[in-house]
């Protein structure tokens, strides 16, 4: 290694050495003192410790210092439970609301009649499901649309303003609709279903709820298929002619239904089938 390297290798430490001295105090220069009684240096650097947790005496109870209280909700539990409660019960009934609006409105009926009118044309895929079953929907909004209003004004609006509690906002809430069920439920069925409770004779007012339900879910069903027998009665006629009509021909081998299918579309066209439907079915609730 030349003379030039090594200068230049040695500089780089030197001049780091020469700044940390330049950079470092110089230590204090104190007069030397006797030791302590304890026989601990002041000058020399002590171990650190660690801090001491108080020891409960010999009664064996701690300082009142000492003592950390917990306290955990703040004394809310109850109000906390129900609140909590409430919400369990309205994702249920969330959960619920399809069933609910097909057993206690009017979509039950609606949505049969439509399906046995489709049946009665031949046509088992036009309209397609999902048209009859918003054709339903917005026929059952329009029906029930006084019954939610009363629902709303009588249950909803108080309890949102504070002046009724949640049971008797649900009860209010329930009267519109068992109101709506018993004008459309038919005797035999709630009859049936107050002797399977064991109410026994009841007024109208008092019947039970969990009675009512079902003696109306049959009744929609009862009058749904009445209604689609009387649809089919046309159509039937349709197809009889067309098939006696084939035989007479000697047409054996030409379906009927290849015939009658046309003949059932323009007819129910002619006689505007659709709105004698849904006028029918807007009759039968009272409308």
């Amino acid at each position: 290694m030349s003379a030039r390297r090594r200068t230049a290798w040695l500089a780089g430490p030197l001049a780091a050495a020469a700044l940390w001295m330049l950079v470092l105090p110089a230590p204090a220069q104190t007069a030397a003192s006797p030791a302590p009684a304890g026989g601990v240096d002041p000058a020399q650097p002590t171990q650190p410790t660690m801090p001491t947790v108080p020891v409960a005496g010999a009664s064996g109870v701690a300082p009142a210092s000492s003592l950390v209280n917990f306290q955990i909700g703040g004394g809310n539990e109850r109000q906390n439970f129900s609140t909590a409660i409430q919400i369990v019960f309205v994702m249920t009934l969330l959960a619920l609301a399809p069933s609910l609006v097909m057993l206690m409105t009017s979509f039950t009926r609606i949505v049969i009649v439509l399906a046995f009118v489709r049946t009665a044309l031949g046509v088992p895929s036009a309209p397609a499901n999902q048209l009859l079953i918003g054709i339903a929907l917005i026929l059952t909004f329009f029906i029930m649309s006084p019954v939610a209003d009363r629902v709303y004004n009588e249950s909803i609006v108080p309890y949102q303003a504070g002046q009724i509690d949640s049971s008797t906002a649900m009860e209010r809430g329930r009267q519109p609709i068992k109101k709506f069920m018993l004008s459309h439920v038919r005797a035999t069925e709630l009859d049936f279903f107050i002797g399977l409770s064991k109410s026994g004779p009841v007024t109208p007012e008092d019947v039970p709820f969990a009675s009512v339900v079902p003696a109306f879910v049959l009744s929609e069903l009862r009058t749904a298929f009445q209604m689609g027998f009387l649809i089919f009665i046309p159509f039937m006629v349709i197809d009889f002619l067309v098939g006696s009509v084939l035989m007479a021909m000697g047409m054996m081998m030409m379906p009927p239904t290849m015939v009658s299918m046309p003949l059932k579309l323009l007819l129910f066209v002619l006689v505007d089938g659709w709105m004698l439907v849904v006028k029918s079915l807007l009759q039968s609730f009272g409308l």
